[in-house]
């Protein structure tokens, strides 16, 4: 299918587009390819969770929304396109708190965590998947040095990027796509299961690794539903 669920329409070209071509017939969709940071959770400093939530609440996911993708939501673990079993941010229960933009709550775990200074890391993106992720991996780089983290950006041909950073194979932390969300179990198995391919972010999570086998093992519909609602939050 390739990346093209992801690329998003902007408001220049869609004015452009809507007179060159009168007729043309424009819908919203909630796509089912997602962005997002994958970190290195294995190694220092990513492996303390003060760290994690700190990069969190450095993000200011509207204004990457409004700056790049013209219009959309925050996203969880599933993409919203997955409408039935995608939980907005509102509902994730507590962890939506990390969702927040918040740069002073950044600091400060930061500076609980041991890194009152911030720290500097790598921060890889491709090019090949266009100029809406490039922008969006510099806002996020913006967003990251306004709390003490200075990410080098690194942006890779796509080649390069598929045979090493998408097998797992990058240092710090990582700007892309997330797969394709056909159904629940293919980004999330793939993300959080140890030892699997797509599992960029090196998590070993023996909690959700246990979710994530039973809710393959689950053949009613609504109860494996409840489990893949229980796995976002």
């Amino acid at each position: 299918c390739g990346p093209a669920p992801w690329w998003a329409v902007r408001q220049a070209d869609l004015e452009s587009l809507k007179k060159s071509h009168p007729y043309l017939m424009y819908r919203d969709f909630q796509s089912n390819v997602s962005s997002g940071i994958y970190m290195r959770t294995d190694q220092p400093p990513f492996n303390d969770i003060r760290v994690r939530r700190a990069i969190s609440h450095a993000l200011d996911r509207q204004a990457i929304i409004e700056g790049v993708y013209l219009r959309g939501e925050a996203t969880p673990a599933l993409a919203r396109g997955l409408v039935e079993l995608s939980l907005p941010v509102e509902q994730l229960g507590a962890g939506a708190k990390y969702y927040q933009h918040d740069p002073q709550e950044a600091k400060r775990l930061l500076a609980e965590a041991g890194y009152p200074k911030g720290f500097k890391t790598p921060l890889t993106a491709t090019s090949g998947l266009g100029r809406d992720l490039v922008d969006a991996v510099q806002l996020v780089q913006r967003f990251l040095k306004d709390v003490g983290i200075e990410a080098e950006l690194k942006l890779q041909e796509y080649g390069a990027y598929m045979a090493t950073t998408a097998q797992g194979k990058y240092e710090g932390m990582v700007y892309g796509p997330i797969s394709l969300a056909l159904d629940p179990d293919g980004p999330l198995y793939g993300r959080f299961t140890p030892d699997h391919p797509q599992n960029r972010g090196h998590v070993n999570d023996p909690t959700i690794t246990a979710m994530l086998k039973e809710q393959r093992r689950t053949k009613d519909l609504e109860a494996r539903r409840k489990i893949i609602i229980e796995i976002q939050r």
